[in-house]
């Protein structure tokens, strides 16, 4: 049965009482069933996540903190990465086939991922510690012919067309390859397998992958006569209506190698007032009696609010630390005018400064820019800093002469700054 989560259904599982009060759930395939389920003792549930990149990104926090709920309310989280499904390519919702990457790229990848699940969940042997697998370790040897027999029978192509992101794409007449139409049944036979070897009951993922997980479910309850369960979260959009996760220089990543904490902070502090209570909810752990209390304020307070946001979710990704170097480094910039340490540092070849570097060029490099002729309309238009100084000259040109302390310090309007500094 597949029904929409109806909030005022009396729910006696702790994880689903959570879920339900901070915002996730938008579908369920068996709301009252799993209830029970996960009320009478510890359950294990999966998400999986593909290997695109060597960091997840603010995207993926929805289904990170689902896990993490799982196992903080007493159950066993499974994070599935997908080092067979990547090769593939899942075609939900997206208007083109997405680049194939190499066996290296991906074992990169997985390393790269594996370290921010460590910041959110508890790994071990114990009976309620987080597994990670991957599921190459099975899709890769499996021989075709044998895998057509005994797996294709439970898929209906009739119903795979259906599937919402699938028909999208036909839709619009958008190619959508065999490979990629596969998606669907090894993420189904994923679901099956973790079933079988580690009894996972629940696969938790976005409203995107709704289509995906049933085909999971149906395929577990045909194959092995078994009762799964999928749960879905809402795609979540900014109050403006914009796609979460993205910021004027692109993905907000989790990996600080690739977005530093007091980048992150800041892109939570600059959260919409209409967003801070919705994203603290989702995002963090504080206590909902205090949540409210905090998105009440208006005005200027509402500031307050949106520091402590800030505070909560770097905390969560990078560590206590790192959150406090972050928000004093911009207390420090905005209450002091300091050039802080702490600011994000992007390290140039020396002699780019010694032969003099345009500074559209810089801009672009530090990723205050999205390309040069943004750049060169921001200098225009008198956004841009060198150090201290206003700069409204397009054809500037920075030299060894500007650095200041062995660095550079970009701005862009009052919120973003980079140091910019060459190679020793």
């Amino acid at each position: 049965m597949t029904i929409n989560f109806q909030p005022f259904i009396k729910l006696r599982s702790e994880f689903l009482r959570v879920l339900a009060e901070r915002g996730f759930i938008q579908q369920c395939t068996d709301l009252e069933a799993l209830d029970h389920r996960l009320g009478t003792g510890i359950g294990t549930a999966y998400n999986g996540f593909d290997l695109t990149a060597d960091s997840l990104h603010v995207g993926h926090l929805i289904p990170i903190m689902m896990l993490r709920w799982f196992q903080k309310t007493g159950h066993r989280p499974i994070a599935l990465m997908g080092g067979a499904t990547t090769r593939l390519g899942d075609p939900s919702f997206r208007d083109t086939s997405r680049p194939l990457l190499s066996e290296e790229q991906i074992a990169a990848n997985l390393a790269g991922i594996r370290r921010i699940f460590e910041r959110f969940l508890t790994f071990g042997g114990g009976p309620t510690d987080a597994l990670m697998v991957n599921n190459a370790d099975w899709l890769g040897s499996l021989k075709y012919l044998d895998f057509l027999r005994d797996v294709g029978p439970h898929f209906s192509v009739n119903r795979m067309l259906t599937s919402e992101s699938v028909r999208q794409r036909l839709e619009r007449k958008q190619s959508l390859s065999l490979l990629e139409f596969n998606y669907m049944v090894m993420q189904g036979y994923d679901f099956h397998v973790l079933a079988e070897t580690h009894g996972c009951l629940l696969q938790l993922g976005g409203s995107d992958q709704w289509g995906n997980i049933l085909s999971g479910v149906e395929f577990g309850r045909r194959a092995g006569g078994r009762t799964l369960f999928g749960l879905t979260a809402p795609l979540l959009t900014t109050a403006s209506g914009a796609k979460m996760g993205k910021s004027a220089s692109g993905a907000v990543w989790l990996n600080a190698v690739r977005l530093s904490p007091y980048e992150f902070w800041q892109f939570w502090r600059n959260t919409e007032d209409a967003d801070v209570g919705r994203f603290m909810r989702l995002f963090t752990e504080l206590p909902l009696d205090e949540i409210a209390r905090l998105e009440a304020l208006r005005g200027s307070e509402i500031n307050v609010a949106k520091k402590v946001l800030a505070d909560a979710v770097t905390r969560l990704c990078h560590g206590a630390d790192a959150a406090t170097q972050a928000s004093e480094t911009s207390r420090r910039m905005f209450e002091e005018g300091e050039a802080a340490a702490g600011l994000p540092t992007v390290t140039i070849k020396g002699d780019l400064l010694r032969q003099s570097l345009p500074l559209p060029d810089a801009l672009v490099a530090s990723r205050l820019a999205r390309s040069k002729s943004e750049a060169r309309r921001l200098i225009t238009g008198g956004g841009v800093r060198v150090n201290s100084s206003n700069v409204s000259d397009e054809s500037m040109r920075l030299t060894d002469t500007d650095m200041e302390e062995g660095v550079i310090r970009l701005s862009v309007g009052r919120k973003k700054h980079v140091l910019l500094r060459p190679e020793p």
